[in-house]
């Protein structure tokens, strides 16, 4: 059984869990292991806006925890609260992207299609708020998914993280709705 719904702040504690479980094991053949605790490590975790604004889901499987992520109509494109700075302005759906957000899968759930599955229900959401392209900052990871359900990369990042680490990003864009 697979049950999608949103996100709750009793469930940050357990997302966390997940997220570094994914950061670290998924990114294998794609970051270095020095990479992949990095980014885990700075980067990744939960933005609690995006709980608030109720547009970060958490998909249960058999009655656990098994992926996370959301869309955004904030200006952030990544990161957790960690790393935000200042506020975090609405976008105009008219002119602007919606982002989706913070997409971890648990190893354990891997390959299963709960990233695309989630990625359905953030497109669906985002358009019935009156977005019309959708953009993300995808890890290396991820790119194979996005790119298998039409998103293009559209510029290549690099994050510059402590200890001289250099992490790479594909931001990406798909016209929706």
């Amino acid at each position: 059984m697979i049950a999608v719904r949103h996100a709750t702040p009793a469930d940050i504690p357990a997302m966390e869990a997940l997220i570094a479980r994914s950061g670290i094991e998924l990114s294998v053949g794609f970051y270095t292991g020095e990479q992949a605790q990095a980014v885990t490590r700075h980067v990744f975790g939960v933005d609690t806006q995006l709980v608030a604004d109720r547009t970060y889901f958490v998909i249960e499987k058999d009655g656990q925890l098994a992926a996370c992520g959301g869309w955004s109509k904030r200006s952030t494109l990544f990161g957790a609260d960690r790393t935000k700075q200042g506020a975090d302005p609405l976008l105009d759906p008219a002119r602007e992207a919606a982002r989706i957000r913070a997409f971890f899968v648990d190893p354990s759930a891997a390959r299963q299609g709960l990233g695309r599955l989630l990625l359905q229900h953030c497109t669906e959401a985002a358009v019935a708020g009156g977005f019309h392209t959708l953009e993300l900052a995808a890890t290396m990871p991820g790119v194979p998914l996005y790119a298998a359900c039409g998103f293009e990369v559209v510029e290549e990042l690099e994050l510059d993280l402590p200890e001289n680490v250099k992490v790479p990003l594909a931001k990406m864009r798909k016209v929706v709705g």
